[in-house]
């Protein structure tokens, strides 16, 4: 029996995973929350894990309080989220949080050998270099859970060699403002961009996708993922979420994965692999679509694409500021207090302003991630 370490249990990965344990009776030996106290009270009673961790102090003493009859121990911080991480008995780390508080989880659980099933993208944005580095060393694997890189991890097996491979597919949905002009951007509210025509997700995800912010980070991931050159990463809007993503092999033969657009297909294949069980998600049917399409992006419009691209030429420390950034300038978004093509300057800005570095260290990326977030928040004073 698969035993688990689930981080970020009340999120829409979260849940979906939790889905996906149901199913199949694996054994969810941690959960993780910020501080959902009321839905992962309902999880710890359901899933009777032995280890909790909320990251919030307060909500943390009202879980310990809620859940004091049940033999579940509770943590709290980061000091819990890394115990979850690294926790002994588990065989795998199933990392869905949201935001830069993803990375030293990561780390730790992969110095303790753990399996790593990869759903939060600042882990390898941020920290791409030091993750694959110290994966390496120790002999872990990390599956992607993202469902564009999942779709690429899945059309690369049984591949001869990785010279087999010319060039990676990256697909995108295009988001809510896909057509639009960029001064018809200019007034869209947070409501408008929250309305994602294929995928529900939780609202910063969900606004990195109306910004193709998401796709840039994207962009990052697939380059440390699967050790390809820029040049061999093509960006494609791909308006229905079928084909997630996909391979061109150097004979130009293209392996794509196809599936109705919904992430517990990912979220099983990187718990279940190499193997593929019956899946709580309903059948794909072609002729129900009709039609395919596929268009170039508008980087002129959505500008955030390149701000990631800029930010891995750069060097390694780029990209933690160009998320930092982002992070900061979605946050402020959703709150009302700049407008949405604001995001991509504050990013861009923020980006420009990182350390030309090459030996980083954590803190070196956590410097750079602080320092992107205080540029925006002044910039936006």
């Amino acid at each position: 029996m698969k035993k688990i370490s689930l981080l970020g249990s009340t999120g829409s990965i979260g849940t979906q995973s939790l889905d996906v344990c149901r199913m199949h009776g694996y054994k969810v030996l941690c959960l993780t929350a910020n501080s959902n106290v009321k839905l992962i009270e309902e999880q710890v009673r359901e899933f009777k894990p032995e280890l909790v961790c909320v990251m919030n102090e307060e909500s943390a003493k009202a879980l310990k309080t809620a859940i004091a009859d049940t033999e579940t121990k509770v943590v709290s911080g980061m000091d819990g989220l890394i115990e979850c991480a690294a926790y002994e008995k588990a065989d795998i780390v199933l990392n869905s949080v949201v935001g830069m508080v993803g990375l030293q989880p990561t780390l730790e659980a992969i110095k303790a050998k753990k399996t790593i099933a990869l759903a939060n993208k600042e882990t390898l944005v941020a920290g791409g270099h030091l993750v694959t580095e110290l994966a390496k060393k120790n002999g872990v694997d990390i599956l992607p859970v993202d469902s564009e890189h999942s779709a690429i991890f899945q059309s690369m097996q049984g591949m001869p060699s990785k010279k087999a491979v010319k060039k990676i597919i990256l697909t995108a949905s295009g988001g809510p403002f896909f057509g639009m002009s960029k001064s018809e951007l200019e007034n869209v509210t947070a409501a408008d961009a929250l309305k994602h025509p294929n995928w529900d997700m939780g609202a910063k995800i969900t606004i990195d996708s109306a910004t193709m912010m998401n796709k840039g980070l994207e962009f990052i991931e697939a380059k440390w993922l699967f050790d390809m050159p820029n040049e061999d990463i093509e960006i494609v809007v791909h308006r229905e979420s079928v084909l997630h993503s996909a391979v061109v092999y150097q004979d130009n033969s293209v392996i794509a994965q196809l599936g109705v657009p919904d992430m517990r297909i990912p979220i099983q294949y990187a718990l279940t692999y190499p193997e593929r069980e019956p899946s709580p998600v309903k059948e794909l049917s072609l002729t129900d679509y009709g039609k395919l399409t596929f268009f170039e992006p508008d980087y002129e419009t959505f500008p955030c694409i390149d701000v990631c691209r800029k930010a891995i030429e750069k060097g390694p420390l780029y990209p933690a500021a160009a998320n930092g950034a982002n992070e900061e300038s979605v946050r402020l978004f959703l709150e009302g207090k700049i407008k949405f093509p604001d995001i991509a300057y504050l990013n861009y800005e923020a980006m420009l302003r990182a350390e030309d570095k090459t030996n980083i260290t954590l803190d070196d990326v956590l410097e750079t991630d602080r320092k992107a977030r205080e540029f925006v928040i002044e910039a936006v004073k």
